[in-house]
């Protein structure tokens, strides 16, 4: 059979600029820029129409910038293997061109299919890395300094031209109604595509981003003072190269400037790439190990927090009707825009698994699915983290009356997202329950003593670390997925031997 189609499958690399296969496919011939927009995917437990949404104007735009360059985006619905069988009968496939993808455990397995089909077909399938994260990893010695030499390559031009090719190609982009999925209303979500993407780097390097490492953590300035580029690294807007690379520029023009803020916009640059290094060390651990997505990565806790159907406290937490004003506002607010900083997420995730007890794979299914920028690498480890079950990691329970009283003394947060208690005086904002006329406000008394539940939460946890068997393990989980700090800048930390593995302590999905 004459093979004529060099296929770029692009999947969440949205983009033409810095993509590296579909450069590499040019020059091999003839290129059918390919989107597959798969049903089964979007019926995934984690997946939800504000992902989709995002990403079908990010296709949208990509789909007009190859059409300028002379063959539109071919957008088809199905599953990928019978797509690429029809493809190969019709028009016969030279190869097949990707980025690599870190994805769930559906997409893992999609991907060992295709791979399957396209070795029995003799189709070559060229995968090229996006991020940091290198396949078939054996040692995490070294990997900061390969993030490092990787991120200093070469941005790959956008193409020139790309040569039409005959046939009724389709481009009709899916609605999210048309994948099955259900409504999800986020009115103050981030709009997708490049052009976003791009403004809103330049914005963050140019005007946000100077007190970035102060203000990220408390949600009053968190929206605002965090670089906000999660979700285009998550589907690819723009790359981490370009982000990496846009980032040192920066850095290298403030240490000519004279400006007065110039050390402030250093120090949190310099924050800021370490978390371009954490984005991708996180992404690494479900690389090396896909079962943590289903699994405690360390199995002394397998059932030490058994499922339970239609919990009311799961029904609460999700809802933001807890009883704790601090929480349901970052709840409501992720909610209503499919995005919330890294402290708020750690601290979401924390009382759901210690103050609630509740299992990590049901609370982290919905986070997902609220998440705009829901990175599978990112996601699952945090959660794990964040619940008590790597092993290797700190027990962080948040005390979710404190973190209200640190990250928004004033309650503005609170009232803005729970308008129950806007009449509120400030004394009482963050614990309504103390107030004299509590049992006349239109708020849930709190679910659970939360002193209470945060102690045998930690009873709990350091009795299944008390064994021999769990340092044994630990050991082992540290050796395999524990950070070599040395390298991966943070600031306000001290460093560590290249050779002693750290124990992460970031929720870094926000970047």
């Amino acid at each position: 059979m004459a093979r004529s189609l060099n296929i770029v499958w692009f999947k969440r690399d949205l983009r033409v600029m810095d993509h590296r296969p579909l450069t590499m496919a040019i020059e091999a011939g003839p290129v059918l820029p390919l989107y597959i927009a798969e049903p089964d995917l979007w019926a995934q437990p984690d997946a939800s129409a504000r992902q989709w949404d995002f990403a079908a104007e990010s296709l949208a735009e990509l789909q007009v910038a190859l059409a300028a360059l002379g063959q539109p985006l071919c957008v088809m619905v199905g599953d990928a293997v019978p797509i690429f069988q029809r493809l190969h009968r019709s028009h016969g496939i030279a190869a097949l061109w990707s980025h690599e993808e870190t994805g769930n455990g559906w997409t893992y397995a999609r991907d060992l299919s295709v791979a399957a089909w396209a070795r029995g077909a003799e189709v070559p399938w060229h995968e090229s890395r996006q991020f940091g994260v290198i396949r078939r990893l054996k040692s995490r010695n070294g990997w900061a300094k390969a993030w490092d030499r990787d991120m200093a390559e070469a941005l790959t031009p956008a193409p020139e031209a790309l040569a039409p090719i005959d046939g009724d190609w389709p481009t009709t982009i899916p609605t999210a109604a048309a994948l099955g999925l259900a409504p999800d209303p986020c009115p103050f979500r981030q709009p997708g595509g490049r052009a976003q993407g791009l403004a809103t780097l330049r914005s963050f390097l140019a005007e946000r981003g100077r007190d970035y490492r102060y203000r990220m953590s408390s949600p009053v300035t968190a929206f605002e003072a965090s670089s906000r580029l999660s979700p285009h690294l998550t589907w690819g807007t723009i790359s981490m190269l370009e982000v990496a690379q846009a980032s040192w520029a920066r850095m290298r023009a403030l240490k000519l400037s004279d400006d007065p803020d110039a050390g402030s916009w250093r120090a949190s640059l310099i924050s800021f790439a370490g978390r371009q290094h954490w984005h991708c060390h996180f992404m690494q651990k479900l690389e090396d190990e896909p079962r943590i997505e289903f699994e405690n990565l360390h199995r002394v806790y397998d059932g030490l927090r058994p499922y339970v159907a239609d919990s009311e406290h799961l029904a609460a937490w999700s809802e933001g009707v807890t009883g704790f004003p601090f929480v349901d506002a970052c709840m409501r607010a992720l909610n209503r825009h499919g995005w919330i900083n890294f402290r708020m997420r750690a601290m979401l995730m924390s009382f759901a698994s210690y103050h609630l007890w509740l299992p990590w794979r049901e609370t982290g299914l919905h986070l997902a699915r609220k998440f705009v920028d829901y990175e599978p690498g990112i996601h699952w480890s945090q959660v794990q983290m964040q619940s008590g079950t790597t092993g290797i990691n700190t027990m962080r329970v948040y005390n979710p009356v404190k973190q209200g009283l640190d990250q928004d003394p004033t309650g503005c947060f609170v009232r803005a997202f729970v308008p129950e208690l806007d009449g509120l005086p400030a004394a009482f904002i963050h614990e309504p329950w103390l107030y004299p006329g509590a049992s006349d406000l239109a708020y849930p008394s709190p679910i659970v003593d939360h002193a209470q539940a945060g102690r045998a939460a930690r009873e709990a946890l350091h009795a299944a670390r008390k064994g021999a068997d769990h340092q044994q393990a630990a050991a082992a989980i540290a050796a395999k997925h524990g950070s070599r700090k040395a390298g991966i800048p943070m600031t306000g930390r001290k460093r560590a031997s290249a050779s002693k593995p750290d124990v992460d302590t970031q929720f870094s999905l926000d970047i």
